[in-house]
């Protein structure tokens, strides 16, 4: 996959300016990779799981023989009277 790579700019408070170069160095990475590969999770993880998932379900009921047909079941909820009832027709 191809990646185009965007440079930004961040202030940071002491504290977290301390604590993200603390971890860096215990886990030998940039503070860079650290935001993010935090971004990335806060933000991305939760979209592309759910993308996942909702692909792994599409097409789930394809070959059900149970279930009546989409289209007539559509075309006789057409024909009901809600509308009449209401008085719009």
């Amino acid at each position: 996959m191809l990646y185009i790579v965007k440079r930004t700019q961040l202030y940071l408070d002491d504290d977290l300016w301390q604590a993200l170069h603390t971890k860096a160095a215990i886990e030998k990475t940039t503070v860079s990779d650290l935001v993010r590969t935090a971004a990335r999770k806060h933000y991305l993880d939760d979209s592309e799981k759910r993308q996942k998932a909702l692909m792994g379900i599409v097409g789930i009921w394809k070959d059900r023989t149970d279930l009546p047909d989409t289209e007539t079941y559509v075309r006789n909820l057409r024909k009901g009277t809600r509308l009449k009832r209401l008085g719009i027709l």
